[in-house]
């Protein structure tokens, strides 16, 4: 019997680069020619010689020299410069440079003073930066290494991982090397610090080394906890969770293999490689919620300092302060990519200036209007989702969300809305739309509410007259594809006397009439391509349509 094997089907890698073979030299001339890197200059050695050094440095002081496999942007070449790096050695993706690159950067930036060589522990780093030198040290130059193994997840490994915390090592030899120290006190120094150093790292993917038939280990319910910078699997694999809770393991890991007593650290918060700046700036405040964070007194970022190409995770480095490594750390330096030093305290607050008063006269009631208004805003409530997918398809996916938004607003404030006054209850409404509500379907709607509120025509006559302002602000027009294909026929069947069912079909009409109208004009959708809408009804007119239509029902 002959067994058909379905070829596994892999999907296609999207990445900008041309090839893996030049992927480094490209990206290394690239930081050279770039704004971060007009300090900056390479040896003459390519492809083989992948070295980024210094333009200008005092030949008498101690040069610090570190390196290793690309693709952990911006280390090590976005650390050279004035007080932290004088060359680095890069490898290709992933890969120790060999011996010959790390001895011609020796050879390039070591003067009398010698030189100190910051090596990742990892096999192929520290193998070949130890032979380069001991080659260097047979020519005469004096050299000194200091190996980083500052990842904890393996408490039984015999030479622990260099993570983040090699940045650290980077910042504290060259401040003492900025200094003018000699080489055994900047090597020493440096030894000092590497031993006060762990680093911890999670991660909700692996990291794809340009390899078009990658597979991930990791299932969509799946995180790991305790991982390299290659792609390695961690130490163990975790549920996906809230951002507290995963940043709570985390922390949690790494305090267990600090020292008990009242030592305090400084934090390094690293991305990964994907996670975006809103993201990690959560996971710093979710970090401040953590136990280890009462022993905190300095953050560094949080910024990529040592990545590993598209993981999308973050690494907790801490490092015990002294005076000295607190001095060594704040100081300025040459290089960008240094994300800084900060106190780590609470967020820095502002007393609120007065805003003018939402609810500017008494409360009323009107049980009938009052029961159509909840009715109207548990319908927006209910289709958040539907209509956030619905805008998905033609614009950023938060219509529902921001209709709900408002029909939340809306339930909150009911018993103290004028619900007997109907212009009051409309300039009411606009201002707590105002107060309260994002996006700008939030700020049109607002508009047409505060100017009804301030008509003093009917108050049907009054709608008009707010979705006349509404479209003066906005630029849209019946027939533009946004929400006012629907609000502008259902208050004209209002004010011809219809009832609350007449605007309900009314509204219903203009929104189904969006689906053929093709390209938007105006709004969010104005910039997607008309082929992606076809049959697809403006988000904000079938909002207004399901509302009417919910409330009509009810009535």
């Amino acid at each position: 019997m002959t067994v058909k094997i379905k070829k596994k089907e892999t999907k296609p890698m999207k990445r900008f680069f041309n090839s893996r073979e030049t992927l480094v030299t490209e990206s290394l001339d690239g930081l050279l020619r770039s704004s971060r890197g007009q300090h900056l200059c390479r040896l003459d050695g390519y492809p083989e010689i992948k070295v980024v050094l210094r333009k200008e440095r005092n030949p008498e002081h101690v040069a610090i020299i570190s390196g290793g496999g690309s693709g952990h942007e911006p280390a090590h070449a976005g650390f050279v410069g004035e007080g932290m790096l004088d060359a680095a050695v890069c490898g290709s993706v992933f890969a120790s440079p060999g011996v010959d690159a790390v001895l011609a950067a020796i050879l390039a930036v070591s003067g009398k003073a010698g030189c100190l060589l910051v090596i990742k522990s990892y096999t192929g780093d520290r193998l070949n930066f130890t032979l380069a030198a001991e080659q260097a040290r047979d020519m005469g130059i004096p050299v000194e290494t200091v190996i980083v193994g500052d990842d904890i997840a393996l408490p039984d490994s015999r030479f622990p991982r260099g993570l983040a915390g090699t940045v650290l090592v980077h910042k504290i030899a060259g401040h003492a090397a900025s200094q003018g120290e000699p080489l055994d006190v900047v090597a020493r120094k440096a030894r000092e610090a590497a031993k006060k150093i762990a680093s911890i790292g999670l991660s909700l993917t692996d990291c794809n080394a340009y390899d078009p038939e990658h597979e991930t280990r990791l299932k969509d319910d799946q995180a790991e906890l305790g991982l390299g910078i290659h792609g390695e699997p961690g130490a163990q694999q975790i549920a996906v969770a809230s951002a507290d809770e995963l940043m709570k393991q985390a922390a949690s890991a790494l305090e267990k293999t600090l020292p008990k007593g009242k030592g305090k650290y400084g934090l390094l918060l690293n991305m990964l490689g994907s996670v975006p700046p809103v993201e990690m700036n959560l996971l710093l405040e979710s970090f401040a919620r953590t136990s280890l964070a009462e022993r905190i007194e300095c953050v560094i970022g949080p910024a990529p300092v040592m990545t590993a190409l598209d993981m999308n995770g973050f690494s907790l480095t801490v490092i015990e302060l002294t005076d000295d490594i607190t001095a060594a750390l704040g100081a300025p330096v040459e290089p960008a990519a240094w994300p800084g030093v900060a106190p780590f305290g609470k967020p820095a607050l502002r007393k609120m200036p007065k805003l003018p008063e939402t609810f500017e006269g008494e409360a009323s009631s009107n049980a009938q209007l009052e029961a159509l208004m909840r009715t109207g805003a548990e319908a927006l409530i209910e289709n958040t989702d539907s209509l956030n997918a619905l805008d998905a398809k033609i614009g950023d996916g938060d219509a529902g969300s921001t209709f709900a938004e408002a029909a939340k607003e809306i339930l909150k404030v009911i018993d103290r809305l004028p619900l007997a006054d109907p212009h009051a209850l409309c300039g009411t409404i606009g201002r707590v739309l105002t107060r309260h509500t994002g996006g700008s379907s939030g700020a049109l709607l607002s508009v047409l509410f505060s100017t009804a509120g301030r008509s003093t025509s009917s108050w049907a006559a009054a709608l008009q007259e707010g979705l006349e302002a509404m479209q003066t602000l906005g630029g849209a027009k019946p027939g533009d594809r946004t929400m006012i294909d629907a609000i502008d026929p259902a208050l004209k069947a209002l004010a011809d006397g219809g009832s609350l069912k007449d605007a309900a079909a009314a509204a219903r009409k203009g929104a189904d009439a969006t689906r053929k109208m093709g390209k938007a004009h105006a709004g969010r959708a104005s910039y997607v391509p008309e082929s992606q809408m076809n049959d697809v009804p403006d988000p904000g007119a079938e909002a207004i349509a399901r509302l009417l239509e919910a409330m009509s029902a009810s009535s």
